[in-house]
């Protein structure tokens, strides 16, 4: 099934660009360490899910570009178109000349009611263009006014008028000491709309992935292209394929596969008064949860510390709040790999240990569906935020 990136502000459509392109770097991998004819069919899943294609062969990704200003938008048209690899639709993208001065009520209130009919008849164009629709991925940042208020703006409309369809925001935390002096704002209006409108966030934060760059990368002079590279590297290793767990033949399609809309029971949640006094009370919110393991012996990986029911809120079974998705199809260029998707940093723990036990050579941690934070194995060494 396929899936409509939505790129919003500079930072979106930066890091929507770094995104397509790991993809499709990954898919055309000659070390997938699989068969030919498994590595044909992971090809034209990811191929479905996030490219389509012209006459003469270039991909083009199912992308939307919008920014209130162009520059942005006609250097990542041009990168690219200068790959050679893929492209972006001709007619995917909106952009203005007057920027919304990281102001999140002017994206929101003045330039997303403008743009609503403009903006939402491109999304329609390339949704009708999916033979079988998923949802959406909104790339946005939460610092400035166009991704964080137009963001939210589009999001909420998405939410009308495809109600049905996964939307799924992946939003950047702003650095602690940033250069926006309204960034704090603007961050909690952003987020305040995305709770309602949002079927699961996906946050990372810049000074975590900046560490990444520091301390793994070891990169001296670490630029917002590096920064960038890394997020498209965790969330690439997150949305491409994996197989069914119906089936080892074929590629699951659904963009996660965690139903984001986890409910308590209808007999309610469990009385004060009906609990033991000598057990005691701790707070878990550990309801959506998913690792995925890639490559090389990645059916003797043992998840058994998963299944431990302490790790999740107490009227969930761990059956109901954990997946577990394989396959021998290498990500990137790491021999293993291991990717844990969370709304809950209790599952950090039996990550380690298959990472300790199975030297998993990379490991993105992106706790999600709430809040996130994320951490990722680049080297062969272990370590966590």
């Amino acid at each position: 099934m396929s899936v409509v990136t939505v790129q919003l502000g500079q930072c979106g459509n930066q890091i929507g660009f770094e995104v397509f392109d790991a993809l499709l770097s990954d898919s055309h991998s000659s070390q997938g360490l699989c068969c030919k004819r498994e590595n044909e069919a992971y090809q034209a899943s990811c191929k479905e899910r996030f490219f389509s294609e012209e006459e003469n062969g270039v991909p083009i990704a199912r992308a939307v570009l919008v920014d209130m200003e162009p520059k942005v938008i006609n250097q990542t048209l041009s990168k690219a178109a200068q790959s050679g690899r893929w492209k972006y639709g001709q007619h995917a993208c909106f952009c203005q000349k007057q920027g919304s001065g990281n102001n999140w009520a002017y994206g929101y209130s003045v330039h997303g009611p403008r743009h609503e009919e403009s903006i939402m008849d491109l999304i329609r164009k390339e949704v009708e263009k999916c033979d079988s629709f998923s949802g959406f991925f909104i790339i946005m940042s939460m610092a400035g006014g166009t991704g964080s208020g137009i963001g939210a703006f589009v999001t909420q409309n998405l939410q009308d008028q495809y109600s049905n369809s996964l939307k799924m925001n992946q939003i950047i935390w702003p650095y602690g000491t940033g250069e926006v002096i309204v960034q704090n704002y603007n961050s909690i209006l952003t987020l305040s709309h995305l709770y309602r409108s949002s079927d699961a966030l996906l946050v990372h934060e810049n000074d975590a992935v900046h560490k990444i760059c520091a301390k793994l990368m070891n990169i001296k002079q670490i630029s917002f292209s590096d920064i960038n590279q890394v997020l498209a590297h965790q969330l690439g290793s997150v949305f491409q394929p994996t197989y069914s767990a119906e089936s080892s033949f074929h590629y699951r399609r659904n963009p996660l596969g965690i139903d984001w809309h986890v409910r308590p029971p209808l007999s309610g949640l469990p009385s004060l008064g009906k609990m033991s006094l000598n057990k005691d009370l701790h707070f878990n919110t550990s309801i959506a949860n998913l690792v995925i393991l890639r490559g090389k012996d990645v059916q003797s990986a043992d998840v058994e510390g998963f299944k431990d029911p302490a790790l999740y809120t107490s009227w969930l079974e761990p059956v109901n709040a954990f997946n577990v998705w394989k396959t021998q199809r290498a990500f990137s260029k790491y021999e293993k790999s291991a990717v844990l998707v969370s709304n809950s940093q209790f599952l950090v723990k039996p990550l380690d240990m298959i990472v300790g036990n199975w030297a998993w050579w990379q490991a993105p941690v992106i706790p999600a569906t709430g809040e996130a934070e994320a951490g990722e194995w680049l080297e062969p060494r272990r370590w966590r935020l």
